[in-house]
């Protein structure tokens, strides 16, 4: 059996799982099956492509470096959380709450976006070309450096 820990970005346990080759992604999809609050979680560098996180509470998280590559984040809260460096192409965070979260450097290819809350966000040198931002909320954002080809706004 593998045991896998989540812990906080203070060190705590939140929540572990065993099985037999499991995997981060295997330990974050249980906790979410088993409505564990994953606020404060520590996943960063964690692979989780094609994750299915919808609804869930992510607030404050440290998510830097993850792969988030097809990861369904629709109507997730990811307030103050931290995505610098992480890979979300093709990821769909319709209607997700982004307020004060820190995207720095993170690819955003292809992501959508559509009406998600992206209100104070860093998305300084982050790449969304291609993404789909129509009715996103992006006041006070930090587009500085920002790829925005082929954005998608109306």
């Amino acid at each position: 059996m593998n045991v896998i820990q989540i812990k906080s970005i203070y060190g705590n346990v939140i929540f572990e799982y065993s099985k037999k080759n499991n995997t981060i992604k295997d330990t974050v999809e249980e906790a979410i099956k088993r409505n564990v609050e994953l606020v404060d979680a520590d996943l960063s560098n964690a692979n989780l492509r094609n994750i299915n996180l919808s609804n869930a509470d992510l607030r404050y998280a440290d998510l830097s470096n993850a792969e988030l590559i097809d990861a369904d984040l629709r109507n997730t809260d990811l307030c103050n959380v931290n995505l610098s460096n992480a890979d979300l192409r093709f990821a769909d965070l319709r209607f997700a709450n982004l307020i004060d979260a820190n995207l720095y450097n993170t690819n955003l290819r292809y992501i959508d976006l559509r009406n998600a809350n992206l209100c104070n966000v860093d998305l300084s040198n982050a790449d969304l070309s291609n993404a789909d931002l129509r009715n996103a909320n992006l006041s006070n954002a930090n587009l500085i450096n920002t790829d925005l080809r082929n954005v998608k706004v109306k």
